[in-house]
């Protein structure tokens, strides 16, 4: 990996951020597992304990609708597909479990549009059970599928075994996995992210409100979903777009409802509020060079795809550094727009932001002394 710092580059264009930076470490929250997210790079802004293990009660249900989605976006079911409300679902789904329940008829038929509202607005472990059979047939199937599409987002620490997320101890996964599960539903399926914000369902004649009780602090939340078992404590993940960028927060292990929500608008607080937005570089702009090994042109310039703004914390100033870090020296052919770095700033010593930087132009590879003076400049001076 080779890494080029930036400090005498970027620093100038932010000097007049320096005295305004507050560090993740001034920063704490009661919940014993917790992350903040940036949502475009996934730079993790706060974390405790986001890899340890945990039961995702309610939450679970992410993972219940990534594979819905994915079933509708590839023509496997449709929105207005029926699927049948079976004693499994209706019992132990909650009517009789005296768990989250949407309230559906046994032996009914559901159009799947309003199984996914269940699901999303009231939590709905009758919805969940219902999709997860129409689907799949069983739970159990039903959860290989979970497990495939886990592994096919990244989900390294995570085990699905139901689709309600009702207790079970062969289930588990992380704060940083139920981010970037968030992160992918978000990217991935826009047309259905606006049910997450929806502050009511009726269905059988019953009105629920959305159990994200942050929907309604003015704090620019528009999803996710939150969870509660006995045993577990009260959890959420949420997002906000409030302070010019998407943030995505897991929060678990609390002892309270208002716990939850109090812990929540924070986190989220402390992400939106506690950094500035700084224009770095215009689009286009060159950010710096990386090295071609035998190329036509021994280095290739950095661009960002847009313009790059950085979101810098306030209230210290020994704060921003930056470098460009990239596997090098890079092979030719480099087409241009390949993304061959990233521009990370630092804080600390911790990473804050990560934007990835993408070649400026094509270099070809060059022929005999292109390639000798690369080797020579190996040899003698190393690559940056």
């Amino acid at each position: 990996m080779a890494a080029a710092v930036l400090a005498g580059l970027l620093l100038p264009a932010l000097a007049w951020a320096a005295g305004a930076l507050n560090a993740a470490s001034d920063f704490d929250t009661k919940a014993p597992y917790a992350i903040l997210i940036d949502y475009d790079s996934g730079t993790v802004i706060y974390q405790k304990n986001a890899d340890a293990p945990m039961e995702p009660a309610s939450m679970a249900k992410l993972m219940t609708l990534a594979v819905v989605f994915d079933q509708l976006q590839t023509g496997r079911i449709t929105l207005d597909e029926t699927f049948f409300i079976s004693e499994h679902a209706w019992r132990d789904g909650g009517a009789k479990s005296g768990s989250s329940t949407m309230f559906a008829k046994l032996n009914s038929k559901v159009p799947v549009e309003d199984l996914i509202y269940g699901v999303i607005v009231q939590s709905g472990n009758d919805a969940a059970i219902a999709l997860a059979e129409g689907i799949a047939g069983s739970e159990t199937v039903f959860a290989n599928m979970e497990n495939q599409m886990a592994a096919k987002i990244g989900l390294t620490n995570s085990h699905w075994t139901n689709a309600s997320g009702l207790p079970d101890p062969d289930m588990h996964t992380t704060a940083r996995d139920l981010a970037t599960l968030a992160r992918y539903l978000i990217k991935n399926y826009p047309q259905y992210y606006h049910i997450f914000s929806e502050k009511e369902f009726t269905w059988n004649n019953i009105k629920q409100p959305n159990r994200n009780s942050l929907l309604e602090m003015g704090i620019g939340v528009d999803g996710l979903k939150t969870g509660h078992s006995v045993e577990a404590g009260f959890g959420s993940v949420v997002s906000t777009t409030d302070g010019g960028r998407r943030l995505i927060g897991v929060l678990h292990g609390l002892k309270t409802m208002a716990e939850r929500a109090e812990e929540g608008r924070k986190l989220l607080t402390w992400g939106t509020r506690s950094f500035e937005e700084v224009s770095a570089f215009p689009k286009g702009k060159i950010v710096g060079y990386a090295n071609v090994y035998g190329g036509r042109q021994p280095t290739v310039g950095l661009v960002g795809q847009s313009d790059i703004d950085l979101f810098i914390p306030k209230g210290k100033s020994n704060c921003p550094t930056a470098a460009i870090s990239y596997t090098g020296p890079l092979r030719p052919p480099v087409e241009q727009g390949d993304q061959v770095a990233q521009l990370q700033v630092m804080c600390e010593g911790q990473v804050i932001q990560t934007v990835p930087l993408f070649a400026s132009d094509s270099v070809e590879e060059g022929g005999f002394m292109n390639k000798a003076m690369a080797a020579l400049k190996q040899l003698a001076l190393g690559w940056l």
